[in-house]
């Protein structure tokens, strides 16, 4: 076997194949083109025989059917696409959100796009920052309403493989419609919050989303 071939809309001319599945990317880029509905699906591996070579093994990121994508060439002649973030470019001054959150709370505070923390500050910021957000604190941005636990109520943790840290508060960054991320308090050992971390998230997640619409 050899890799399948990117769809016509991606800028390739063949068609993919039937069985085609996913196209594969280095992973540390977090792109993939894939079939048409399977994009539930979160991780891929793909591997690559070819006579008389090693065997490639390719790791690879879903992106959903729809998404926006960058589109990078390498000097390899490499085709590298890459998810589009309306939030990516804010990181710096969503980092200076964070650390104000987090003084004024007592509690780590994080900013997300849809798909990854982008800022974090207070305890556990090198557990969070980079990383993916887990597909429970998706759903609490998808369902467009702040979140804020409740003694007794399950832990919603932050990021996969990290039990620890969870979520307190969780405020939808809506602009124009579209949820494009999340302003977080986190508990490191299971306390709720209050209405001022409330207010606070609730405050920051408006003012970002109105500045995502200027």
């Amino acid at each position: 076997g050899t890799l399948p071939t990117l769809p016509e809309a991606a800028g390739a001319s063949p068609r993919p194949t039937e069985d085609c599945v996913a196209a594969a990317a280095v992973y540390s880029e977090g792109t993939v083109n894939f079939k048409s509905g399977m994009g539930h699906i979160s991780h891929v591996t793909i591997v690559q025989e070819t006579k008389q070579h090693p065997d490639k093994v390719f790791h690879a990121n879903v992106i959903s059917d729809g998404d926006p994508l960058e589109i990078y060439t390498s000097r390899d002649g490499e085709v590298i696409f890459k998810k589009y973030s309306l939030m990516g470019g804010l990181e710096d001054f969503a980092a200076q959100f964070c650390e104000t959150l987090s003084k004024s709370a007592g509690l780590p505070a994080a900013i997300s796009d849809r798909d990854t923390i982008i800022a974090a500050c207070g305890s556990g910021r090198r557990e969070l920052l980079g990383h993916s957000i887990t597909p429970e604190l998706e759903q609490i941005m998808e369902e467009r309403r702040i979140y804020q636990r409740r003694s007794g109520e399950a832990a919603v943790p932050v990021v996969p493989g990290s039990e620890s840290l969870t979520v307190s508060v969780a405020a939808p960054i809506i602009s124009s419609g579209d949820a494009l991320g999340l302003v977080l308090f986190i508990s490191e050992n299971g306390q709720t919050s209050g209405v001022t971390e409330y207010k606070l998230a609730q405050t920051v997640a408006a003012f970002l989303g109105k500045h995502m619409e200027a």
